[in-house]
Parts: structure tokens; C-alpha cells; sequence
């Protein structure tokens, strides 16, 4: 395994992030699909093994009970100081003003409910899961901050939203002397390549690091056409994506198979390996419900691509509308 500085951060993280969205309680929340706590225990096990050493997951996945399950799980195969958690907040855990989005009232007590889940006194990187326009960034970056100071979180990140309020946020926070994000979680792969105009020149720049979520395109990249998963069919968010420009798509996923096929390798690997030769990518997270998911993440990570390879991934793409937000 290789690993990587966040950006310009002292904080290194393995060049594939475990995504444990996957686990869960199956239908606590809306993830059916998710695994529980026996079922993700190997999985685990075999990431540590392989020398990840970076586990995001956020307090909205299955309401809480992602955060239990990898919290249990960590503490059985690795010291606290050996593993980075990284978490998010933002969505609505539950009624009243501190149940969700990105108030001072709701940060605290959000960050104290996933520190209680996760069974850990520090979070590595606390990340906002969205842009949250109905409180000022002024209060949310103060109260981050204060986080940092009380030693509940290390490092700050944030999760996909318009550049210009990414910028927003980092000036807001130079202004106050407060703690800046160092890494940019958002959608990036493939068949959406849209935060190359903007956001990815941007954390270069600034020495942000870039952690690209649903980088296999919610599985999309790596299936035959027509074939479907449990998770396909009760994904509701996966289910609003991809949708814009099926003929570009489907260009896209011939080359991949192309050079897949050419390499000996699976889809899967070939699209992780595109996106860690990107300058700007630190590591893409990675959701895995079978071993050979993880195994396909982690023998990307040796993938060198060929200038060649690299043009035909990327020379079908068209412009389409940002989503996800």
C-alpha cells in the first residue's frame, strides 16, 4: 500500500480510503443494501491486512450505526494511532434545532454523538457532508475551530459543494485565524469529470487534498450493461445519477473495457488507477461489500497507466450539469 499527505496537511492517508457506507444496520436509514457487523468484520480485517489505514464514514449512514460498526470493528484489528477515522456532518440525525445541518448548536452536538458511536475520544478528519445556506460560514468555521482547539477533531474537511463556497469557507476562515479544510471529498470518475474545471485546479493550488467519493460511479464502471445489485435497486440517491449522457457513457465504458481486457485486469482497477494519476487526487474512497471489491482497490494502486491508456479513457467525455449536490 501506498500512502499519501492530505494536501498539504502533516495528516498521511492510505492511497485507497475504506468507504463504510457500506455498513450498516440493513434497514436503519435508508442504505437496504448495507452489511452488518458480521458481515462487514472480514472486510475490514482484509483492509487492514492490506495496509489501508483510512476509514470514512459519516453520521448519516444508517443512522448512526456505520459509525458503531467501524468504530467496534477498528478497535478489534488496529491501536487507535494506527488508523485515520474520518467522519462527516451535515444531514438531519433527527428533530429539533441541533439535529441536523451546520449550526454551532448542531456541530457540537453532532460531533459528540459520532465521537459516542465511534468509540473514540478524536476524530482524524471531521468533514462537512454539504454547504448548509441557511447558516453563515462565519459561524460554522468558528465552531470548527473550536473543535480543533478542544482536541475533538485534528483536521477539518469538506464534502462536495460549489467552488465558490469552498473558496468562501477557506477565506472566511484566513480572515479569523481559524482552522482552513485541508481535503475536498467530492464526485469524481469517469463519467464525471465536471470538477476538473474548477474545484480540482483549485485544491491543487491551495495544497487541498482530494478524496473522490463514488469514483467507480456507483458501480456503474464496473458491470455489464443490464446487470443489476441489491444495491442498484434500492439505492435511492444512486439512482438520481448518471443519467445525462448515456452515449458518452457508453463510449466511455467500451474504452474502459477495452483497456482492461488489454491489461488483464478488472474495469474496477483500471478506473481507480485513472483516478490516482490524477495530480490532484490524494485517494478515491472506496465502498466494498465483497472481498474481491477490495482486493480490485488495492492492486490498483500498483495500475500504471500508459499515456495512451490514458487519452482513450478520457477522450469520449462530454460536458453534462454537475450533480450530487
Amino acid at each position: 500500500m501506498e500512502y499519501r499527505r492530505l494536501g498539504a496537511s502533516g495528516l498521511r492517508v492510505s492511497a485507497v480510503v475504506l468507504g463504510c457506507m457500506s455498513f450498516g444496520e440493513p434497514g436503519r436509514g435508508t442504505h437496504e443494501w448495507s452489511l452488518d457487523i458480521d458481515d462487514a468484520r472480514p472486510l475490514v480485517r482484509q483492509a487492514i491486512e492490506a495496509g489501508i489505514t483510512t476509514f470514512d464514514t459519516a453520521n448519516v449512514y444508517s443512522m448512526g450505526s456505520s459509525e458503531e460498526i467501524t468504530g467496534k470493528l477498528l478497535a478489534e484489528f488496529a491501536r487507535r494511532d494506527e488508523v485515520v477515522i474520518a467522519t462527516k456532518v451535515f444531514n438531519r440525525m433527527g428533530p429539533g434545532p441541533n439535529g441536523g445541518g451546520l449550526s454551532r448548536g448542531a456541530i457540537f452536538t453532532q460531533v459528540d454523538a459520532s465521537l459516542r458511536r465511534l468509540g473514540t475520544d478524536y476524530i482524524d478528519l471531521y468533514q462537512i457532508h454539504r454547504y448548509d445556506p441557511d447558516v453563515p460560514i462565519e459561524e460554522t468555521m468558528e465552531a470548527l475551530h473550536d473543535l480543533v482547539r478542544a482536541g475533538k477533531v485534528r483536521y477539518l474537511g469538506a464534502s462536495s459543494m460549489w467552488t465558490w463556497q469552498f473558496v468562501q469557507a477557506q477565506y472566511v476562515a484566513d480572515l479569523n485565524g481559524w482552522t482552513r479544510f485541508v481535503s475536498m471529498q467530492n464526485q469524481y470518475n469517469l463519467i464525471m469529470r465536471e470538477e476538473e474545471r474548477e474545484m480540482l485546479p483549485f485544491c491543487l493550488d491551495q495544497g487541498i487534498g482530494v478524496l473522490p467519493w463514488s469514483p467507480l460511479a456507483r458501480g456503474r464502471l464496473t458491470r455489464d450493461p443490464g446487470v443489476t445489485t441489491k444495491r442498484s435497486e434500492t439505492d435511492r440517491f444512486g439512482s438520481t445519477l448518471y443519467r445525462q449522457a448515456e452515449e458518452s457513457d457508453r463510449r466511455i465504458f467500451a474504452a474502459l473495457t477495452e483497456v482492461a481486457q488489454q491489461r488483464g485486469v478488472s474495469r474496477a482497477q483500471v478506473a481507480l488507477a485513472w483516478l490516482l494519476h490524477k495530480p490532484a487526487v490524494t485517494a478515491p474512497i472506496v465502498g466494498v461489500t465483497k472481498p474481491q471489491h477490495l482486493a480490485d482497490a488495492v492492486a490498483a494502486v500498483e495500475l500504471k497507466l500508459s499515456d495512451d491508456e490514458l487519452r482513450r479513457l478520457e477522450e469520449h467525455y462530454t460536458p453534462r450539469a454537475p450533480e450530487g449536490f
